[in-house]
C-alpha cells in the first residue's frame, strides 16, 4: 500500500499543472482539466482492466478538441465527451478491442507526430508572450497571425518559458527522484510572483490574470477551490437533431483516438510489468468514465503513457495507485488553488513543449523515412500533413483508407495461380488432355477476377482443369462467384473442373452456393493423385 500511495502523489504532482496546461491548450478552463484528472482516475481504475494505467487529460486530444471548443464551446464539447463514452462501450460490448490494435505503425507515427507539431506550434503565443487579439480559426490562419505578431513579444515570458525548460532538462539528467516539472513550476512560479509584485512597467501572465470564475454572482479570478460540482452538460443548450448529427463524427474521431491511446498504453504497461490487460474491458472502462465527466465539468480522457510509465517505475501494483493520485489532486485543488492560480501561463506553455517533444516520435518518425518501403512513407507523411493542416478525423481516415489499400495489394502479391510445369506434369503421368493450376494464397474480390481470366484462357485446349487449392488460405463471395462463373462456362463446352485438396469449411461455403449440385461440370476430390486416378479421368 505504501508504494502505492507514494507513487500516486508522485503521479498527482506531474497531472495536476499538466492537466490544467491541456486544458488550456484546448481553450478551456484549467479547473475542467483538473475536474478530468480527479474524475478520470478513479473511475478507469475501477472500472477498467489495467491495474497501473493513469488516465486524465492527454496531449494527443488537444488537436482534435480545439475545433470542438471554438465552434461549439464548453457545452458541446461536454456533450461529445458524453457521446464518446457511449462509443468506447460499444466498441468494448462488440469486442473490438483487438481490431483497434490493427492500426499500422505508420499511421499512428504520423498522427502522433503532426499533434506533437500542432501542440508546439500553439505555445508559441504564451511561450513569447505575444498579444494575439483573435487566435482561432484553421491552423494556417494561426500560424499567420503568430507570424505577424511576432513584434509584440516579450523577453519577461520569454525568459519564464525558458527557464520551465531549462530547470526540466537539467533536473531531468541529475536524476532526482523529485519530479523535474515540479521543481520547475515551483522555482518560475516564485520568480514570477516576485517580478509582478516590484514591476509597475509590465506584468506576467498568470492563471490569475487570465482566468476567472464565479462565486455568489461575483466573478473571482483564478482557479475554483471547489472542485466536482454536478452540473447538467446540456444546460442552457437547445439541443436539436442537427446539433447531434453535427457532434457525433467528432464523438466517433474522440472515441476511436481514445480507444488508441489507451489500448497503446496498456500494451507497453503491461510489457512494463508482465501483466495482460483485457482491451475491451479496458475500453468499457473509458467509456464509462468520459460517460461520467462531463457532468463534473470534465473534458474526455484516456489513459496518459508518460504518467503510467512514472507510475509504474514509482512502484505502482495495484489500482489504488490511481486512486491516490487523483485524492492527491483533489485534496491540492482545494487547500493550494489560490497558489496554482499564479503559475505563469508562459511556463505551462514550456511544459506542453517538452510534453511534444516527448511525443513527437522523431527518431521513428526518421526511421520510417529511412527504412520503411516507399508506400509507408507515403502514408506516414500523408497522416502527418493531414494532421497540422486539416484535421485529425481526416488523417486518420485517409492513412486507413490508404493502409487498406496497401493492405490489400499485398495481399494480391501474395496471391499466385501457376500452371503445372511440364517436369511435373510427367511425374504425375498426367495425360495431354488435362491441365493443372496450382493455386496459392488468399482467393478474393482483388484476386478472383485474375484467376478467372488466367483459367478462361486455356478452356478450349483441355478437356479437364484441375485446380490444386491447398494452399488457398480462404475464399470470399465474388471468388466463389468467379469459380461459379467458370463452371458455368466450362458445362457449355463439356469441360470438367476438378477442385482438389479444398478445406472442409470453404467446401461447405461452395455448397451453399449450388456447387455440389452441378454434377457433370464440377467435382471435388482431397489431393491432385486421386483426381488424376478417378474414373472420371479415364
Amino acid at each position: 500500500m505504501k508504494s502505492n500511495l507514494f507513487s500516486g502523489i508522485v503521479v498527482g504532482i506531474i497531472s495536476l499543472p499538466l492537466s490544467m496546461a491541456l486544458s488550456i491548450a484546448i481553450g478551456t478552463p484549467p479547473e475542467n482539466g483538473i475536474y478530468t484528472a480527479i474524475i478520470a482516475g478513479i473511475l478507469t481504475a475501477l472500472f477498467g482492466s489495467s491495474k497501473v494505467n493513469i488516465s486524465g487529460p492527454t496531449a494527443a486530444f488537444v488537436v482534435i478538441l480545439i475545433p470542438i471548443v471554438q465552434e461549439y464551446g464548453l457545452q458541446g464539447l461536454l456533450i461529445c465527451g458524453f457521446l464518446s463514452g457511449i462509443v468506447q462501450i460499444l466498441m468494448g460490448t462488440f469486442k473490438l478491442g483487438k481490431l483497434i490494435e490493427l492500426v499500422p505503425y505508420p499511421i499512428t507515427v504520423g498522427f502522433t507526430s503532426g499533434i506533437a507539431v500542432v501542440i508546439a506550434s500553439l505555445q508559441i503565443k504564451d511561450f513569447f508572450g505575444l498579444k494575439i487579439e483573435n487566435f482561432h480559426g484553421e491552423y494556417l490562419e494561426k500560424i499567420y497571425a503568430l507570424l505577424t505578431s511576432l513584434n509584440s513579444f516579450r523577453i519577461e515570458e520569454f525568459t519564464i518559458g525558458l527557464s520551465t525548460i531549462l530547470i526540466i532538462v537539467f533536473w531531468k539528467k541529475q536524476n532526482y527522484k523529485m519530479p523535474a516539472s515540479l521543481i520547475s513550476l515551483i522555482v518560475v512560479t516564485f520568480l514570477t510572483y516576485i517580478y509582478n509584485s516590484y514591476s509597475d512597467a509590465y506584468e506576467i501572465l498568470t492563471i490569475n490574470s487570465n482566468f476567472s470564475y464565479e462565486l455568489n454572482g461575483l466573478k473571482v479570478e483564478g482557479i475554483p477551490s471547489n472542485p466536482l460540482t454536478f452540473i447538467i452538460p446540456w444546460e442552457n443548450l437547445t439541443i436539436t437533431k442537427e446539433l447531434i448529427y453535427d457532434l457525433v463524427p467528432h464523438s466517433i474521431a474522440i472515441a476511436v483516438l481514445g480507444a488508441l491511446e489507451s489500448l497503446l498504453c496498456a500494451v507497453i504497461s503491461d510489457g512494463m510489468t508482465k501483466k495482460r490487460t483485457n482491451p475491451n474491458k479496458e475500453l468499457i472502462g473509458q467509456g464509462i468514465t468520459n460517460m461520467v465527466l462531463p457532468f463534473f465539468g470534465g473534458i474526455p480522457a484516456t489513459a496518459a503513457i508518460a504518467r503510467t510509465v512514472v507510475n509504474i517505475k514509482s512502484g505502482a501494483t495495484s489500482v489504488m495507485s490511481s486512486v491516490f493520485n487523483s485524492i492527491f489532486i483533489f485534496i491540492a485543488v482545494i487547500s493550494f488553488a489560490p497558489i496554482l492560480s499564479y503559475l505563469p501561463m508562459a511556463s505551462l506553455s514550456g511544459l506542453l513543449l517538452i510534453v511534444a517533444w516527448n511525443m513527437s516520435e522523431y527518431k521513428h518518425f526518421i526511421n520510417i523515412l529511412k527504412n520503411a518501403p516507399k508506400h509507408d512513407v507515403y502514408i506516414l507523411l500523408t497522416c502527418f500533413t493531414l494532421t497540422i493542416l486539416l484535421d485529425m478525423q481526416i488523417a486518420i481516415g485517409v492513412g486507413m483508407m490508404l493502409a487498406s489499400i496497401l493492405f490489400i495489394k499485398r495481399t494480391i502479391d501474395l496471391y499466385s495461380i501457376d500452371f503445372v510445369s511440364e517436369k511435373h506434369k510427367n511425374n504425375l503421368n498426367i495425360p495431354d488432355n488435362i491441365c493443372i493450376y496450382d493455386i496459392n494464397g488468399p482467393m478474393f474480390f482483388g484476386a478472383a477476377q485474375h484467376a478467372l481470366e488466367t483459367i478462361v484462357r486455356t478452356e478450349d485446349k483441355y478437356d479437364v482443369i484441375i485446380l490444386n487449392m491447398e494452399n488457398v488460405s480462404m475464399i470470399d463471395m465474388t471468388a466463389m462467384v468467379a469459380l461459379k462463373s467458370i463452371v458455368d462456362s466450362f458445362k457449355e463446352n463439356n469441360t470438367l473442373l476438378i477442385l482438389s485438396g479444398l478445406e472442409k469449411r470453404m467446401f461447405k461455403k461452395l455448397s451453399k452456393i449450388g456447387f455440389i449440385e452441378k454434377k457433370g461440370s464440377v467435382e471435388f476430390f482431397d489431393n491432385i493423385s486421386d483426381a488424376i486416378n478417378s474414373n472420371q479421368l479415364q
